[in-house]
């Protein structure tokens, strides 16, 4: 039996988009585990502060600013207004304008997917996003490999932050050591990412400039100097290589 042209077509997207996702999980398996352990902890701080559960897969789904949650929440727990609230945030995400210029050919190729990448560019979809080859990546189309990324990535968030939440009402909990979860996903995405492009020179100039950008400046302005000039010194070493014949990004 032979379908027709407009049923094999689809059946063929349906096939295409199914690999894609399988490699976007793949590609997202460590940060599944830092965020539904993560994101619990979200949760949990969230109930803790006395804020209604149901807010924290809200401001998943809404918010999406990882840190920046941790901060509103501590914030409006301290009785902090909404233009402090504001301002902090302001000055913590001001790491995703790094993000952004980084990244910006991949996302402003990408699409009607553009917005939605751009929303959900968080620390750790950085980190996988900028990791992928330049081209297409075993067959799979990039737009779509990075979408499924980001998509895969929030819906981690929001389940481990109802998760939290939920628990949180329910079961009392000793908060120690919880910040921990964080610093321990990104020093895998650190490792994951040093195996899979096998070149240090990076990551090891960005932990010099990190640790003279702690010493030397103070703490409000030490993490976006640092990415800063990190990423000036990525690009510089950074090989030159010529763009193909369809001007294409290599």
């Amino acid at each position: 039996m032979v379908l027709p042209p407009r049923l094999c077509y689809t059946a063929a997207m349906e096939v295409n988009h199914a690999k894609t996702l399988a490699a976007a999980f793949r590609y997202s398996i460590p940060v599944l585990l830092g965020y539904l352990a993560l994101g619990a902890a979200y949760g949990l701080v969230l109930t803790d502060s006395g804020l209604p559960w149901w807010l924290a897969p809200l401001s998943g789904v809404v918010i999406y600013a990882g840190a920046g949650q941790f901060l509103a929440v501590a914030l409006f727990s301290a009785g902090a207004g909404i233009a402090e609230v504001l301002l902090a945030e302001i000055v913590l995400n001001a790491r995703h304008l790094a993000y952004g210029i980084s990244l910006h050919k991949r996302i402003n190729g990408a699409g009607r997917f553009k917005w939605y990448l751009i929303y959900a560019l968080a620390d750790e979809t950085f980190a996988l996003i900028s990791s992928l080859p330049g081209e297409e990546a075993g067959g799979q189309d990039r737009t779509l490999l990075m979408v499924y990324i980001a998509a895969l990535n929030q819906f981690y968030w929001v389940c481990g932050s109802l998760t939290g939440a939920v628990l949180g009402t329910l079961i009392p909990f000793n908060f120690e050591g919880v910040g921990f979860a964080l610093t321990a996903l990104f020093v895998v995405l650190m490792v994951e990412q040093i195996r899979r492009v096998k070149k240090p020179g990076p990551f090891a100039s960005a932990a010099l400039v990190s640790v003279a950008a702690v010493a030397i400046l103070p703490a409000r302005f030490a993490l976006l100097a640092a990415l800063v000039v990190s990423v000036a010194l990525a690009q510089g070493l950074r090989p030159q290589r010529r763009n193909d014949a369809s001007g294409e990004e290599p």
